[in-house]
């Protein structure tokens, strides 16, 4: 695990002068680590506690290693002691797979009695650490709850459970003439349940927004066993506190969604997609404000890319450059509606006036659907291909329009000025520093890819890279969620009052703590 090593580490910030800053520099002596100690208040798992879990599920659903009395081999457990970057890792020796509501609420409540931590586990995707033990917590997956409860196809609601495969539930959906309100790279392997408990982005979010108004209902188990039902189907219910929001992005940390609603919009009759050269950032801010302008009903997607990131795809997808040359961002651009000749007449048109105003220097319209996945490989096909480039540092950040690329020239300099970074030099311990993501969104996508992970490297940015958000008012986290790895810079985020109210929050609803602990607050 690695250590965050920083000159000089803050407490909580506050607002001054329109901007954060922060106050009360920390020392030397009280750095900061991703991997706090394992609190003793916790029990340590034995044989008894496995027998009981038996005792109220199948002998087939639970994994226990010889350590807690179980015959499990130890590397039947490793893809969930370990995110899929293998940067966080823990020590479980005792999966649980529940089938049923029930079962995880018989789990939840002995766990309760006895002080057992649980970690809540969907697709394991996550990239701060969210989804994964810290020491030896029980791994609860969700992966056996993956039925379709139900699905209105005249009000377009779906009721499933929690462990559905996100790319299935679309497939399911496209069957009956919708679409699923969010799209993820990771939708082969993500949970529906993991995408609400994180509050889940994605390429869709231009359209049609965030979770928090797409999902209509939850089934949670809190901490102590009890189930909350709160799986409405209704777009209007104005009775009261809406406790689901509580629980969308709470990481876990608040109760198990094992069942969730969410209303799915009609899908699009007609997609098309264009990709862009565009000569620099403003161009590619100009090129969004005018594509908002021509296409605004119908447009869906607006992506963003540099030269790296692109020089990476190109490289690993097998891809090559459908535009005439090289340039410093690239741009795609969809727009999604009911009637394709209406649509591609709109982005053709837009295409044509970019070009000849020089806001754009080169652009190419998909013109089937093969050319349409192709495009979106490049995009979608980033993170992958930074991963197979070296050890990739990611920084899922929001930042005001104007100012979001900033950001990653800036970190680029302190990486030159410690004799760590230059362009084109391989010898170099950091390979490459790009950015991209969805300008729409204001969410930047920051990566420094090194040779590997080491603390020379890590100090140059963190907290720079939080200390820089939080000047421009932005987020430390877009859409990843906080995790282990943001936890101890929420700060920058976040005022003391409100990080305040939610450990009160989340003492109300888990006063053990045994639920995803560490994590968060």
């Amino acid at each position: 695990m690695l250590a965050v090593l920083a000159k000089q580490l803050c407490a909580p910030i506050r607002r001054s002068g329109g901007m954060f800053q922060c106050h009360k520099p920390m020392p030397l002596g009280q750095r900061l680590y991703h991997k706090p100690a394992r609190s003793d208040k916790f029990k340590q798992l034995s044989s008894a506690d496995v027998n009981y879990f038996k005792t109220i599920m199948p002998a087939e659903t639970i994994l226990a290693t010889a350590a807690v009395g179980g015959t499990a081999d130890p590397i039947e457990l490793e893809g969930f002691n370990a995110d899929w970057l293998s940067k966080y890792r823990g020590s479980s020796q005792l999966v649980l797979r529940p089938k049923t509501t029930q079962e995880v609420s018989d789990i939840l409540k002995y766990c309760h009695a006895n002080r057992i931590a649980v970690v809540p586990q969907g697709g394991n995707t996550g990239l701060v650490g969210g989804s994964v033990p810290v020491h030896d917590e029980v791994v609860l997956s969700l992966r056996n709850l993956n039925r379709v409860r139900s699905y209105d196809e005249v009000s377009g609601v779906l009721v499933c459970d929690a462990g559905c495969v996100l790319e299935e539930l679309d497939n399911y959906v496209a069957e009956r003439g919708h679409i699923m309100p969010l799209d993820l790279g990771a939708k082969g392997s993500c949970h529906i349940g993991g995408n609400v408990a994180t509050n889940a982005g994605g390429i869709r979010f231009l359209r049609y927004g965030s979770l928090h108004g797409s999902v209509l209902g939850l089934e949670v188990v809190l901490p102590d066993g009890t189930i909350l039902d709160s799986l409405s189907t209704l777009r209007k219910d104005n009775t009261g506190y809406d406790l689901k929001q509580l629980f969308i992005g709470s990481e876990g940390t608040l109760g198990v969604i094992t069942g969730v609603s969410v209303v799915t919009p009609q899908r699009p009759a007609a997609v098309n997609v264009a990709v862009l050269g565009v000569p620099s950032y403003a161009n590619v801010q100009q090129a969004f404000k005018l594509a908002r302008r021509r296409c605004g009903e119908v447009l869906s997607a607006y992506e963003f890319w540099d030269a790296s990131c692109m020089g990476a795809v190109l490289k690993h997808q097998g891809l090559r450059n459908p535009l005439t040359s090289d340039y410093p961002f690239y741009v795609l651009v969809e727009t999604s509606g009911s009637n394709n000749t209406h649509d591609d007449e709109k982005l053709t048109a837009l295409l044509e006036e970019l070009l000849e105003d020089g806001v754009v220097e080169d652009g190419v319209l998909a013109q089937d659907d093969s050319q349409i996945a192709k495009m979106w490989t490049m995009r979608e096909g980033i993170p992958e291909s930074l991963g197979k480039t070296g050890a990739t540092y990611k920084y899922d950040v929001s930042i005001p329009i104007p100012v979001l690329y900033d950001v990653v020239g800036d970190i680029a300099k302190r990486l030159e000025a410690a004799d760590l970074y230059k362009p084109g030099d391989a010898s170099r311990p950091v390979k490459l520093v790009c950015g991209y993501g969805h300008i729409g969104d204001s969410n930047l996508h920051l990566n420094v890819v090194a040779g590997k992970f080491e603390d020379q490297v890590t100090r140059i940015f963190e907290p720079f890279v939080y200390e820089w958000v939080a000047s421009h008012r932005g987020s430390i986290s877009a859409e990843h969620g906080v995790g282990l790895m943001k936890r101890d810079y929420l700060g920058y985020s976040k005022t003391p009052e409100m990080i305040d109210y939610m450990k009160r929050i989340k003492h109300m609803f888990d006063p053990s703590g045994i639920l995803n602990p560490y994590k968060v607050v």
